[in-house]
């Protein structure tokens, strides 16, 4: 059940041949090691969480009087994960982890998520709440909530999002009133509503701890306006008593896709109030809260990318297959396989830059969120890629999926086949974690306010165009990149002069074109690693399709990049009455 997962040879040739793991594994896990638990994810992914990928669609979580329940077969899939230690993989031994290289743990976690992200959405949340209570919550509060969590005997969940305020968290009015302290820090009592929380409740582990963003109130009973007033705190389920805390869940919400993966309105303090713990020191919350949504950025864009590689599969498996028509100049023989004709072939070509080149972005993201810790440059450089990989990776991978059911025809859209369902569950993915126009603001209002960053993604790429430039084969590639890389640096310079309007009105149209050259040099870098094998199918492919991309893809960029020159403020200026 696996064929349609990740390709073992892809992951290989992008873990050692490209990204060079050997260099971050030390004396953590060696590379028989390493295959070993790639090839134990592949068999886990295939055999508990694919099976079960189209019932937890058809059979949604409900509600009754008893609480929330999810399809039982998520539960089971989930033990079984966390008993091999995979929730764990990533953290240090000292907490119990089992101290895998992100960049290793990310491509273990790649066939869960082809599998069935909505049951990977729990796993991929819960880890990412430890980690941000190991990077910032007391020795007691790490004890006591993230422990159990990389165990995988608890869950968690972030709640930002409120009815009222959506993806402004400056309008966040949860309230938090200070009761005191204990063993656990300083004690509040919150009271408020947030939506779409995944994961929110259920009856899939222990207990559930919350990630709450509140403004604590003061001693005139207000709170601090905006984002500098919001505090982090750790709210759970199930409070140290065995007593159940303040959370009432007002209701599920029914999505297109991750139908398996429990989405809630809770209402906190409809009583005496939700308790809870501040995390660090007021006023810090959403600086906290980054590193958690920051992980969880490149989480939905791994998940995108390997729902979009998984539809190329199986697009591809059915081209193979599916005789119809007869290509061009074949005459009047018999039905051929519809991969023969042109159209089919270019649908694939492109679904397969989308899927591979996605993959390779983020998990290209995950290896520098390994050096970050220890190199500033990688730091300073992931965060500039962050939106550009969330956005190209569930933007392109929704494409890929798109593809998968128009090579299926008819087929395509009806629930006999995956790549429907496949195609639903991604298109959550670039409104997840923040939508491509919050990315595309983040990108020009925050990570291109000056050269630091652009520096070094340049000297990355110039190595790249060096070598390039000495190959027949790659050359008019290398001069493609140059000149795609002076077009980005110019739109930049117009952008930082230009207006709050003009800005606003052109950032995502410069997100997309800098996310498209970033996948084209990736794919440029990629395919120089191949040069030397063309006539190896796999290696043979990175290279087709890193000539389709130059040739077919590279040239969208201009159309991106000309409101951008032109400093057009069309999308603020258009009347309201006219649309």
């Amino acid at each position: 059940m696996s064929e349609n997962l990740i390709a073992r040879e892809e992951l290989d040739f992008l873990l050692w041949d490209w990204l060079g793991l050997a260099e971050d594994c030390g004396d953590a896990v060696d590379r028989e090691s390493a295959d070993a638990i790639l090839d134990l994810s592949t068999r886990l992914a295939a055999d508990t969480f694919l099976t079960h990928y189209k019932t937890a669609d058809q059979i949604e979580p409900h509600q009754d009087a008893e609480g929330v329940h999810a399809l039982p077969q998520i539960g089971a899939a989930l033990r079984e994960y966390a008993e091999l230690g995979l929730f764990s993989a990533s953290f240090p031994p000292e907490l119990g982890g089992l101290g895998l290289p992100g960049l290793l743990a990310n491509a273990s976690f790649a066939q869960f998520l082809a599998a069935n992200v909505a049951t990977a959405a729990y796993p991929m949340l819960t880890t990412a709440n430890a980690r941000l209570l190991a990077a910032f919550g007391s020795p007691a509060q790490i004890e006591q909530f993230a422990l159990p969590q990389i165990a995988g005997r608890w869950f968690g969940t972030m709640c930002l999002s409120e009815p009222q305020a959506g993806s402004n968290l400056a309008d966040v009015a949860t309230r938090a009133v200070a009761d005191g302290a204990d063993a656990l820090g300083d004690r509040y009592r919150l009271a408020g509503n947030k939506m779409w929380i995944s994961g929110g409740d259920h009856d899939l582990a222990e207990n559930i701890i919350h990630l709450v963003l509140a403004k604590v109130a003061g001693p005139d009973d207000a709170t601090e306006s905006g984002t500098r007033g919001l505090s982090l705190f750790v709210v759970p389920k199930i409070l140290p008593d065995g007593t159940r805390n303040d959370i009432a869940v007002a209701g599920l919400n029914h999505k297109m896709g991750y139908r398996g993966t429990v989405n809630c309105l809770l209402n906190l303090g409809e009583c005496e109030g939700a308790i809870g713990w501040i995390v660090g020191t007021p006023g810090q919350g959403l600086p906290q809260m980054f590193k958690m949504m920051n992980e969880a950025r490149i989480g939905v864009a791994l998940g995108a990318a390997a729902l979009g590689y998984r539809g190329y599969r199986h697009a591809l498996g059915y081209a193979r297959e599916r005789t119809q028509g007869r290509a061009p100049g074949a005459g009047t023989g018999p039905s051929q396989p519809i991969i023969d004709h042109p159209d089919v072939r270019d649908m694939l070509l492109a679904a397969k830059c989308y899927a591979e080149g996605a993959l390779a972005l983020v998990l290209y993201c995950a290896k520098l969120a390994d050096q970050a810790d220890r190199d500033p440059d990688a730091e300073l450089l992931l965060g500039l890629l962050t939106p550009i990989a969330k956005t190209w990776a569930s933007e392109q991978g929704l494409a890929a999926n798109d593809i998968a059911i128009q090579v299926h025809g008819g087929y395509g859209y009806t629930r006999d086949f995956d790549v429907e369902q496949l195609w639903r569950d991604n298109r959550l993915n670039p409104i997840h974690e923040g939508t491509t126009g919050i990315q595309a603001l983040d990108l020009v209002g925050r990570k291109l306010r000056d050269d630091s960053a652009l520096d070094l993604l340049r000297a990355r790429i110039g190595q790249t165009v060096a070598k390039a430039a000495s190959s027949a084969s790659f050359a008019v590639h290398a001069l493609e990149l140059d000149l795609w890389w002076q077009k980005i640096v110019e739109a930049v310079e117009t952008l930082r002069s230009a207006g709050p309007q003009v800005m606003a009105s052109n950032a995502t149209a410069l997100l997309r074109a800098f996310g498209h050259g970033v996948a084209g040099w990736q794919w440029l870098d990629r395919a120089l690693l191949c040069a030397d094998a063309p006539e190896d199918p796999f290696r043979g492919g990175k290279l087709w399709a890193c000539r389709y991309f130059f040739e077919h893809e590279m040239p969208r960029i201009h159309a991106w990049l000309c409101p951008v020159a032109a400093r057009s403020d069309l999308a603020a200026t258009v009347p309201v009455e006219c649309l």
